[in-house]
Order: structure tokens, then sequence, then C-alpha cells
């Protein structure tokens, strides 16, 4: 059992590995990005990670101020899932979900489980997870995010 400070610190750690595990690699195209904080460059679409002590996730999260633009949003992504599911499978799609706050989302995810953050043992299996989707959303948020340019 870690203290609440350690388990923080490890926290802290392994996202300041990640980030420079990832910093080398240049998105799809070829241009240097923080991939840990991906900017999208559309106002309430978001690259999402978190690990735990029992699984890791990544997603696209919308979370707009307008529902009805935020279904539109999902739609048109839903439109391009052929794009996300040729390197995995098992992304979910979950139109309307709500956040802890009571604040309407949507969002496209993959998990992992049985690893935890805390465990420096499992850190290769994380990196490789947040790598391997975090390149895959970058190609196809370049794919895809033409068809949005009348909301920028």
């Amino acid at each position: 059992m870690y203290s609440r400070h350690q388990s923080s610190q490890l926290r802290q750690q392994f996202w300041t590995v990640l980030g420079q595990y990832m910093n080398p690699i240049p998105s799809s195209e070829g241009e240097n990005i923080n991939w840990i904080n991906y900017k999208t460059g559309l106002k309430g679409v978001y690259f999402r990670m978190e690990a735990d002590a029992i699984k890791a996730a990544i997603r696209i999260e919308l979370s707009l101020e307008n529902s009805t633009k935020q279904q539109t949003y999902f739609s048109r992504l839903k439109n391009f899932n052929g794009a996300l599911e040729v390197i995995n499978k098992e992304w979910t799609w979950e139109p309307a979900t709500f956040d802890g706050t009571g604040r309407l989302k949507s969002k496209i995810e993959t998990t992992l489980a049985g690893v935890n953050l805390l465990n420096k043992e499992d850190w290769p299996l994380l990196i490789s997870f947040f790598k391997q989707h975090l390149i895959t959303l970058d190609k196809f948020w370049n794919c895809v995010k033409y068809s949005f340019e009348e909301y920028r």
C-alpha cells in the first residue's frame, strides 16, 4: 500500500516518463507534438488518458456546451469509425454519458485491464498501450479533422 504522497509521485513520474518516451516521435504530419496534452484544435474535443490501479484508458472525449452540436460531432466521428477500428476493434462508442458533475459528455474509448500504474513493472505495458493508441488517434484525427472545419 502506498501513501497518498507516494501514489502522487508515482503517477507524476509515470506521465513524465511517458512524455519523455513519446517526445521524439513526430505527429503523423511530421511535426513536434506534445503527446500528453494533445491539442485537437477544436474546442470541446479532447484526447484523454487515464490509468489507475486496475486499468488504463484512452479516449476521444466530446464536451461541448451545445448538446446538439456534441451529438453532431459524435455522429461525424462515428462515420469514420473504420479508420479507428483498423488498429484496434475494441473501441467503445458512448454517445451520451455524464461526468461526476452531471455534465453531458460523449466518448470513444478503449481500455487495458489488469495493469497498475503504481507498479513500475506494468509501465512497459502501459507505455506500449498509450503509444500505440496515441499514434492511432493522431492519424485518425488528421484524417477527419477537416470535416469539422466549419466549427473552427
